[in-house]
């Protein structure tokens, strides 16, 4: 099967067979929710840095445009902080009240999106002044976030609604809302803007959303408990939690390809801006893996803080 789907992928001109140099600069920061701390760990060594004080039970991640600053949700301190990712300090904490999970950075402007998990809203945060300019009601129980490469829109996984809310960022508005599957968590959009990808934890599989369209155009099975997904070398990966795997399909044919095992509850996951290298956040393991996009292989791993969540972009 994964020989077929190489073979189909390399026909379409989406990946390269050929032998590669691997490419694992960089850094990632990884949230530890109950170590209540942030692992800061070299891609190229694969080891952590001494973990970081930040409180809150600290969860999602997202980067500034710069990748200088990271902003961290802390649901249990209702905060939103902002980490200097090159001094590696804290640097200022906005109190934000309810429950924040999913953050998400603008690609080019000074704002952040925070998804409040108890009042069922987007919070929009400017991060010069670092503090909220508005609110946008959604779903219920907001969780993953993402933005289109364009800046254009913002996505929006309302897990207990079983749909994706679609802002215009702009307006400040909700332009339409897309059913998916049952309890959709993580949300990642493609490299171009033109489809996102819901990971739904009680159906066990991920909503292929086809944005400017405002509609579901598929669906594939995954593993149990699907938390996120990761896009690089034309496939999909999932992470699903109670099966400690990745489910990796094929993103022309929307087909599963393949099984990798992986951990102890798989949580966290991001592809390199290369698509080469694959991250992924082991919850049950206290664990970053780095996986082979091609090969499909892990070829790394490092000990981080107590039970890495990484739910976002987290890549450096």
């Amino acid at each position: 099967m994964r020989a077929l789907g190489l073979s189909l992928l390399a026909g379409l001109g989406l990946v390269s067979l050929t032998a590669r140099a691997p490419c694992f600069a960089g850094q990632a920061l990884v949230t530890n929710q109950p170590g209540d701390s942030l692992s800061i760990v070299d891609l190229t060594t694969m080891t952590a840095e001494p973990e970081i004080k930040i409180g809150g039970k600290p969860a999602g991640v997202a980067l500034s445009p710069d990748k200088k600053t990271a902003y961290i949700t802390a649901p249990e301190g209702e905060e939103l902080v902002e980490f200097d990712a090159v001094g590696k300090t804290v640097k200022r904490r906005l109190k934000l009240g309810g429950a924040p999970v999913g953050v998400a950075a603008h690609p080019s402007k000074a704002e952040i999106y925070v998804a409040d998990w108890y009042t069922h809203k987007i919070r929009f945060v400017d991060t010069n002044a670092f503090a909220v300019v508005t609110d946008v009601q959604v779903g219920q129980s907001p969780s993953g976030l993402a933005v289109t490469p364009d800046g254009k829109l913002l996505l929006s996984a309302d897990r207990d609604s079983n749909q994706v809310s679609i802002i215009d960022l702009a307006s400040r508005a909700v332009v339409a809302t897309v059913p998916v599957g049952e309890r959709p968590f993580g949300i990642t959009i493609d490299a171009v803007g033109a489809r996102a990808y819901t990971a739904n934890v009680a159906s066990n599989d991920i909503t292929i959303i086809d944005i400017s369209g405002r509609a579901a155009i598929g669906r594939v099975a995954t593993g149990r408990r699907p938390y996120a997904v990761a896009l690089a070398a034309g496939l999909g990966f999932s992470t699903d939690q109670y099966s400690g795997t990745l489910t990796v399909f094929d993103l022309a044919s929307l087909t599963a390809l393949k099984t990798i095992e992986a951990c102890d509850h798989p949580e966290g996951i991001e592809a390199n801006t290369a698509g080469t290298e694959i991250y992924v956040a082991c919850w049950g393991d206290n664990l970053l893996l780095r996986i082979d996009a091609l090969q499909l292989v892990i070829t790394g791993k490092a000990s981080v803080g107590d039970g890495p969540r990484a739910f976002g972009k987290f890549l450096r």
